[in-house]
């Protein structure tokens, strides 16, 4: 009575107790006919009937989230989206009392540590479509983040659909502007850059050098993320400062008369193969790469490139795709 009536407007509280109970059991009545006696009468309280094994989703994400932190590996990730799955929306939506308005602000917080711990392990698995979805209902959730559309921009690129990057960017910019007169992240401008020169099927020379070589990354063993590639290019611009020799940056395109995941896949067997150990190469999005030739001139790219495109049509004589490619010199670090 006193949760649901402080300052009781009847006069007779416990009656009201008593007509809402009634009216609670012949619901749960319509709902599980065919269990009795859910709710039992005690001396002085009202309770569930101990012989009844209830599940409750808000209870079994609660046990979840809590104890996915002791997992690792595969069952850690197995666990966050488990959890993730299980979060339908906020908790009591409709109801503002207190004691609501305090579990669902700890619901989402939840679930929002969820997502983040879970998107980059997406990311590195390269599962786009499920990183979207996470990140669509995340963004919905409590107050907004730029962290969740900088994941979803991430996988649109990675899926070769930057105009769908550039429309979540407009709207998102245009929310902070007008709540909070506040303007994207840097990470967030970079990776607008790249989407919307993938859009006009070209990129500039001072977009591609933001974008992969102001910055350094943490350090981490080697594989061909874009972050990866972006502590690469930062070491070596201050190797050639020291040696007063030169690198290239070359991208590589398949054009748009392709089999998206087909001739993804020969191209990076053709830049694998045909490319020096020491050359990092970065995957862009479903159709185009960006590498580093070490140690190489701008005509000696050019020599490469040849290379690489007669590799390419002489192992995949039928493919439709058509390679392009770009070379962009890269300064030493002074000079950048």
């Amino acid at each position: 009575m006193e949760q649901f009536w402080p300052e009781p407007e009847s006069s007779n509280p416990a009656n009201s107790l008593k007509n809402m109970m009634f009216k609670t059991r012949q619901l749960l009545k319509t709902m599980f006919p065919s269990e009795e006696n859910l709710i039992l009468t005690l001396q002085g309280c009202f309770a569930w009937n101990p012989s009844t094994v209830l599940e409750v989703d808000s209870e079994e994400f609660e046990r979840i989230c809590l104890d996915v932190r002791k997992r690792t590996g595969e069952a850690y990730m197995e666990g966050l989206l488990s959890a993730a799955a299980l979060y339908k929306g906020d908790f009591l939506s409709g109801n503002d009392s207190g004691w609501a308005l305090s579990l669902r602000r700890y619901y989402q917080t939840l679930y929002l540590d969820v997502c983040k711990m879970v998107l980059p392990l997406l990311q590195e698995r390269e599962l786009w479509a499920e990183m979207i979805g996470i990140c669509e209902q995340a963004s919905g959730v409590g107050v907004s983040t730029d962290t969740f559309l900088v994941y979803e921009m991430q996988a649109l690129i990675a899926m070769g659909q930057p105009e769908q990057a550039v429309s979540a960017y407009e709207a998102f910019r245009e929310m902070l502007w007008e709540e909070f007169e506040i303007e994207p992240t840097e990470q967030m401008e970079q990776l607008y850059l790249l989407a919307e020169g993938m859009c006009q099927n070209q990129v500039d020379e001072r977009d591609i050098l933001k974008l992969v070589a102001e910055r350094e990354q943490d350090e981490r063993a080697f594989f061909c993320t874009f972050g990866v590639f972006q502590s690469i290019v930062a070491l070596e611009k201050r190797h050639l400062e020291r040696s007063g020799k030169s690198s290239v940056l070359l991208l590589v395109s398949l054009g748009r008369k392709v089999t998206p995941t087909t001739d993804a896949r020969r191209l990076e067997r053709i830049l694998e193969e045909g490319l020096r150990t020491g050359d990092p190469i970065a995957r862009l999005n479903a159709g185009s790469y960006i590498l580093m030739l070490t140690g190489a001139s701008e005509e000696n790219a050019g020599i490469v490139m040849d290379r690489l495109d007669r590799a390419f049509h002489k192992a995949y004589s039928h493919s439709r795709a058509c390679l392009s490619f770009r070379v962009f010199p890269l300064k030493p670090a002074k000079n950048c």
